[in-house]
């Protein structure tokens, strides 16, 4: 689905994610900005053709022309929106890093997904 404007997706059950998500949400250019929050709207996720543990296992977000850009890729398109971290997206694209940010990103997030789940506060 092409969205009308950038969404972003993050798992507001997690701690670390909600405050990260809460201080973008304060920037300027967020507003422009749409937040779904995987853990609470799955008719949203359905609306993208999103399944609940796919979201949930990975950091995503969908730019207005309908293209998916999932963990470090996904903050750097969200930073790409607010001015205060326009210039770390620019930065870390121009430096090829972000490749190897998306690989610690992926052990970050199967991390916090395993223990997140340990106890079972990730099912419903």
């Amino acid at each position: 689905m092409k969205a009308a404007k950038t969404t972003v997706f993050y798992d507001g059950e997690c701690p670390l994610c909600r405050r990260e998500i809460k201080h973008y949400r304060g920037l300027q250019g967020a507003d422009g900005l749409d937040w779904i929050d995987v853990s609470r709207d799955e008719a949203a996720l359905a609306t993208f053709g999103l399944q609940r543990e796919t979201a949930m296992a990975r950091f995503h977000v969908i730019d207005a022309s309908g293209q998916w850009h999932t963990g470090a890729w996904g903050f750097i398109e969200l930073w790409r929106h607010l001015p205060a971290y326009r210039w770390l997206a620019i930065l870390l694209s121009s430096l090829r890093l972000v490749p190897a940010l998306d690989w610690a990103y992926r052990r970050f997030a199967r991390w916090r997904l395993q223990n997140r789940c340990s106890n079972d506060a990730c099912n419903h």
